[in-house]
């Protein structure tokens, strides 16, 4: 393994952040990271595989970097004397480096990138090793895991440095097909051919607090456009508020949160590898009136309404605080947002990993203005739609928490195409290939529920309500004004009772006295319950199966189903 220089033996550092004089000694116990304002120094990549992988677990992959020179570039110096200088002062073969490693355990292949070594820039070599260390991934069936840090591709090797975006790319690819994890580090900076390829088409993005991310640098933007950029333009917190990254993580947190992503992505590729029986085809569930479990005299439509509407019903981030355990949320749609309506992530429910999507309302009038009272935008289904794909490659079920009075209806949403994007996720949750169950806890209206909740098991809280349509918008259009609602709402057959009767609600999960806002602990649990009782049926249905059962269940929505069962 090539090491790196000689550290600078002196006592004291200043802060670039805030110019605060610091002990070195310091600094280092806390992982370079300025105790006065958190400023993140950049660390070299021999430090970054000490920080990140478990004592004396790295072997350094066996190959060595070709020096290449395939274009003969020259500025002021031969580039094969440039190639000498940044191994001389770095202690590295190239800009990469590339091994076995664990990381809380468990066994992954390992890229760490080193901007001292021209920049971390993407050549041959560069795309060479990590391609191979791709390659050894797919073929030990591990983990890959980029910590990103390099300033673009190569100038000094022309074209074929742009190539390599393409070759370390398809790699990616493979392990995506194969169901793999692949996990990108965004440190400081990342930028031009390296952000634009493997930094971003991984499964996950996590950046570090302070890392810059972009396809063009600040000075290009400025030179080329003559604009004023915004305040922390294109850090890690501005990637994040523009669904960009799915965290940001500061550097002591980075180990533990790989860890739980690598703990996620094992349990659930041992769960596709257990046999699987083969079943008959499952009953279809809640077409016979028996099959309504018993909860309690059932309220006035219009009353079970205005219960579903509570304030103070818990909401998904509450139940992913009670009923579940571990909860790593996952942000941003990466095409620009992140719709604070939606929220998901990886979960534990009875210690199996999840992923959990829902929509995400609030309590005080605050919380429902930001979260736009829980009604999502086309950014909030695109990464919903992008969560239940990761679900789908690594073998995790997909458990939804429906509750929104229906998708965004704003001009901005409709501009963005809110009617495909619903649409997408409805074909997408029609063909995914892991078990999937879904909950309307509250309200579950029109198109914008749909969109989480096409499901093998669909389940509703005891007081909540689901419809095509609100009784306010129902009384409107039908009636002659919006007074009539308590009238559509009886009309339209929207509580869980009357949903079970008519197949399509599978189970009626019951609520504390007098409802789930008034013991929401107690209401977490029956949730938990019920959820886990569900999947426990799904979890050995092969995947073929679980695709089929699903079509069947929704085939069985047709005219001529609905009037036997009517019937």
């Amino acid at each position: 393994m090539t090491t790196t220089a000689p550290r600078n033996d002196q006592l004291w550092s200043r802060c670039d952040g805030c110019a605060s004089l610091l002990y070195r000694k310091r600094l280092r116990r806390n992982l370079d990271v300025c105790p006065e304002c958190g400023s993140h120094a950049r660390l070299d990549a021999p430090e970054r595989v000490a920080q990140l992988t478990d004592p004396d677990s790295f072997t350094p992959l066996p190959d060595r970097a070709a020096q290449v020179d395939p274009i003969g570039f020259v500025d002021a110096l031969p580039y094969p004397h440039r190639l000498g200088a940044a191994r001389a002062g770095t202690g590295l073969d190239e800009a990469v480096l590339c091994g076995a490693a664990r990381i809380g355990g468990h066994p992954v292949a390992l890229a760490v990138m080193d901007f001292r070594f021209l920049g971390g820039s993407l050549g041959c070599a560069v795309g060479e090793l990590i391609t191979r260390t791709a390659e050894q991934a797919l073929a030990d069936e591990v983990p890959l895991v980029l910590v990103t840090a390099s300033g673009g591709a190569r100038m000094q090797e022309g074209t074929l440095s742009l190539m390599q975006m393409a070759t370390v790319s398809q790699a990616i690819a493979g392990l995506r097909e194969a169901g793999l994890l692949t996990v990108s580090v965004i440190t400081d900076p990342t930028y031009g051919g390296v952000a634009a390829s493997f930094a971003t088409n991984t499964d996950v993005l996590l950046a570090e607090s302070g890392a810059r991310m972009g396809f063009a640098g600040p000075r290009v933007i400025r030179q080329v456009t003559g604009a004023t950029l915004p305040e922390g333009f294109q850090t890690a917190e501005f990637l994040l508020r523009h669904g960009q990254v799915d965290m940001v993580v500061p550097r002591h947190a980075l180990r533990g949160r790989l860890t739980a992503l690598l703990a996620a992505a094992r349990a659930g590729r041992a769960g596709r590898r257990a046999p699987v029986p083969r079943l008959e085809p499952a009953p279809r569930p809640g077409t016979d009136p028996a099959s309504v479990p018993s909860t309690g005299p059932e309220r006035d439509a219009w009353e079970t309404v205005r219960t579903a509407r509570h304030p103070g019903r818990p909401t998904t981030l509450d139940y992913l605080e009670t009923a579940f355990d571990g909860f790593v949320e996952l942000h941003g749609d990466r095409l620009g947002a992140d719709c604070p309506a939606v929220v998901g992530g990886l979960a534990r429910l009875d210690g199996r990993p999840v992923m959990v999507i829902g929509h995400q309302k609030g309590h005080t009038t605050a919380e429902l203005v930001t979260r736009n009272f829980g009604m999502a935008s086309p950014a909030g289904h695109r990464k919903a739609l992008r969560l239940m794909r990761l679900a789908a490659r690594l073998g995790l079920p997909v458990v939804t928490l429906v509750d929104t009075p229906g998708a965004d209806p704003g001009v901005g949403a409709e501009q963005q195409g809110q009617a495909a994007a619903i649409a997408e996720n409805i074909l997408a949750l029609s063909v995914l290939p892991t078990p999937v169950v879904a909950v309307v806890t509250g309200e579950g209206g029109s198109g914008g529920a749909l969109a989480l909740a096409v499901a093998d098991r669909v389940l509703m809280l005891e007081h909540a309500v689901y419809s095509v349509i609100s009784p306010e918008g129902c009384a409107a259009i039908l009636w002659p004004d919006s007074s009539a609602a308590p009238q559509a709402a009886r009309a339209l057959r929207l509580t869980a009772a009357d949903l079970c009767r008519l197949g399509v609600v599978d189970e009626v999960v019951p609520e504390p006295r007098p409802a789930a806002h008034d013991d929401p602990a107690r209401a977490a649990d029956l949730l938990g319950r019920a959820v886990a009782a569900n999947l426990s049926t799904l979890l050995d249905v092969p995947p073929a199966a679980l695709v089929r059962r699903r079509r069947q269940r929704f085939r069985r929505y047709g005219a001529a189903r609905i009037s036997a069962v009517a019937g």
